[in-house]
């Protein structure tokens, strides 16, 4: 069956364009998955709704969210309806399983002033400071997911018209504007620093990424977080704050001043206008302006 899974893998590499961070957490939940009906003495081709409905218990117990639950039974799912294809599994009553409902919980953002001093916590005057001051710049100027900013090359950048070429989920390329700011934050980054960051490389061949690490090497995901975890908790004592939450600051705050929802999508690269829908909610403070301003006995 684990081989099985690896084929299943490759063919969502090369059939879906999945990401290499999706196929990672689909191989970790299919792996737990089998592992699980290993325990229970419970053959894949002998498979029934029972077995499938005891595992999501099972997930329950051991404390995970619902959106983890959804997320998990989603890639077992898969892994069972391409076993059927190949003619592994027979269809039968475990199609009937469906995810559990998704709570409603509003995306992590800052505040703008929150946001503000985020901004000014890396130290400009060190080499990398000012690069982390860049990468935090730019999340936010466009909006980018962690993944999307250290795939970025210089090629993806057009300064003269403050645009960059992002590519997505899926592989899906879109372009992103990039406010002045961070338009000036990156030529003084390629002038600059980026050159001394490149000199430290032991290689031969100069990584072509945008952003690089202490050693001149392609800064990773991780190293995205690493950094961003350092500076947040200068500014703020917020649960569950995390790069992705530059993201969700940048549609909450082009929404909240009146950016029409569509356009918010197509900058974000959502392929369905609904998942842009969660921006939609109204933070404290814009809700007690429109108050101040709207009641006769504000």
């Amino acid at each position: 069956m684990y081989e099985e899974l690896e084929l299943f893998l490759a063919h969502m590499d090369a059939g879906k364009n999945a990401s290499p961070l999706t196929i990672q957490a689909y191989r970790g939940d299919v792996i737990q998955f089998l592992a699980r009906l290993d325990d229970e003495d419970t053959a894949v081709s002998s498979l029934n709704h029972l077995a499938l409905r005891s595992y999501l218990a099972w997930l329950m117990d051991k404390g995970y969210t619902r959106s983890s639950i959804a997320r998990k039974l989603s890639a077992a799912r898969s892994f069972l309806f391409y076993l059927q294809r190949r003619g592994l599994l027979e269809a039968g009553r475990w199609t009937i399983v469906t995810s559990p409902k998704k709570g409603s919980m509003l995306p992590h953002f800052l505040y703008y002033h929150e946001l503000e001093e985020l901004l000014r916590a890396p130290d400009c005057r060190t080499v990398l400071g000012f690069r982390d001051r860049v990468i935090l710049e730019l999340i936010y100027a466009s909006g980018l997911r962690a993944g999307e900013l250290v795939s970025l090359t210089e090629r993806s950048l057009n300064l003269a018209e403050r645009l960059i070429r992002v590519t997505g989920k899926g592989n899906k390329e879109r372009i992103v504007p990039v406010g002045t700011v961070a338009t000036a934050f990156i030529r003084d980054y390629l002038l600059e620093i980026r050159p001394v960051l490149q000199a430290r490389s032991k290689n031969e061949t100069k990584s072509e990424a945008l952003f690089l690490n202490r050693f001149g090497e392609k800064l990773s995901d991780r190293g995205v977080r690493l950094l961003f975890k350092k500076y947040i908790r200068q500014v703020t004592a917020k649960d569950g704050i995390t790069p992705h939450s530059l993201r969700h600051s940048f549609a909450t705050h082009l929404l909240e001043r009146g950016a029409d929802l569509r356009v918010v999508q197509e900058l974000l690269g959502h392929a369905s206008l609904s998942t842009t829908q969660i921006y939609t909610h109204i933070t404290k403070d814009h809700l007690r302006k429109v108050y101040q301003k709207a009641h006769p006995r504000s």
